[in-house]
């Protein structure tokens, strides 16, 4: 016969509030991370929009492509879009109430810009696609208390 050790008093158990708050804990844990990580993926956006403007050589030239662009207009969408994923990414950090839904709009969009760069920067734009879906899923998933906003 298998014994069940009782539950010590004040353990938390999985009904308890103290798992509650491990887990309110650990998603906001998670939107403060998507906000640092908003604020260094809008920095590098802006980065690698400047590269693409300034030096049309740092990034290799690709054959036909369908959503082909050329890499000035890219270097203007990422520096237009990292700009403002800096800014909501330090709204995150400021807790600021258009800063989540903003944040996942920008992700989204940044997944979307990402992607379409592929041709010019695999890897950096797979790493990039990467960062922006956790971004999504982390600013979705945070539970509010009840009777706030989003």
């Amino acid at each position: 016969m298998a014994q069940h050790a009782a539950p010590t008093p004040g353990a938390p158990g999985p009904g308890s509030p103290h798992a509650a708050d491990r887990h309110r804990s650990w998603v906001t844990g998670g939107v403060v991370f998507a906000g640092v990580l908003l604020l260094c993926n809008g920095a590098l956006a802006v980065l690698q929009g400047i590269a693409a403007v300034a030096e049309d050589d740092v990034y290799g030239r690709i054959g036909s492509y369908v959503y082909e662009m050329n890499l000035t207009g890219w270097g203007v969408v990422h520096i237009v879009l990292g700009a403002l994923v800096l800014i909501t990414g330090y709204g995150l950090l400021k807790d600021l109430a258009w800063a989540r839904l903003a944040g996942i709009v920008l992700a989204s969009l940044s997944l979307v810009a990402q992607f379409l760069f592929l041709p010019y920067a695999p890897v950096w734009s797979v790493v990039v696609m990467a960062l922006d879906v956790f971004v999504i899923w982390a600013l979705a998933s945070r539970q509010e208390e009840a009777g706030t906003g989003l």
